[in-house]
């Protein structure tokens, strides 16, 4: 169910949530207006892995699960949501889907801000502070992935994730073989993904067995398209 709140409490909501306590009078006042109030059930989502987001969530009371699932149905809980905390500006500010899904663990209040809105309060799209953030999202996707492929994939899925990072490789959205130019340490490989050298150099070698993957003259490691399926 959705309803909107009187433009006094809007304020006074919005004042009172820690990511909107730098806007200046006019921009309080242009989000206090856009928002709307609304409720989630226990189990509801807030936001779905996968899908992109068209509005800032502000949980005002309640309490949210964040979780990341892979194919196979494993699920791993990131983080618990309280209220003052928010959802989806990463997949406001680089228009990409959302890397995991936010459930309601019991009745949940949220403000919902739409992206119009949002945009309006954030550096200009040419300016350095705004590239700045771009950026920064980058990095928070990065490590989201990170965490989901410590706690979702065995070494083996860790390892061919990390090589197809090493070749800049999107594993959701590109296919077709991919190409490492350079030796890969099995060191730093071992520190990506948690494991242990010789667990490396035997899961890499077995890999090259299966044909995974395949060491060229030139020095450079050909990533086989069917790679992607240990991801």
């Amino acid at each position: 169910m959705t309803s909107s709140v009187t433009m006094i409490s809007r304020l006074e909501l919005i004042r009172r949530v820690s990511l909107f306590s730098m806007l200046t009078t006019s921009q309080a006042s242009l989000v206090a207006d856009a928002v709307v109030k609304r409720r989630f059930k226990k189990g509801e989502a807030i936001v779905e892995q996968g899908k992109k987001s068209s509005a800032l969530t502000i949980l005002l009371t309640g309490r949210a699960r964040v979780v990341c699932s892979n194919v196979r149905g494993r699920e791993v809980i990131l983080a618990i949501l309280r209220p003052g905390d928010y959802v989806g500006e990463m997949s406001l500010i680089d228009q990409e889907p959302h890397s995991a899904t936010v459930l309601a663990e019991v009745q949940t209040d949220v403000l919902v801000l739409g992206h119009k809105e949002f945009a309006e309060c954030l550096p200009d799209s040419g300016s350095m502070a705004y590239a700045v953030l771009i950026g920064l999202v980058h990095r928070l996707r990065q490590a989201d992935r990170k965490i989901e492929s410590l706690a979702l994939m065995d070494v083996y899925g860790r390892v061919a994730g990390a090589l197809l990072e090493f070749a800049g490789v999107n594993t959701r959205a590109q296919e077709g073989s991919a190409v490492i130019r350079g030796k890969v340490s099995r060191q730093d490989l071992a520190k990506m993904v948690g494991a242990s050298r010789e667990m490396v150099s035997r899961v890499m070698k077995d890999l090259e067995d299966r044909g995974f993957i395949e060491m060229q003259e030139d020095g450079s490691l050909l990533l086989k398209d069917h790679l992607r399926t240990l991801v």
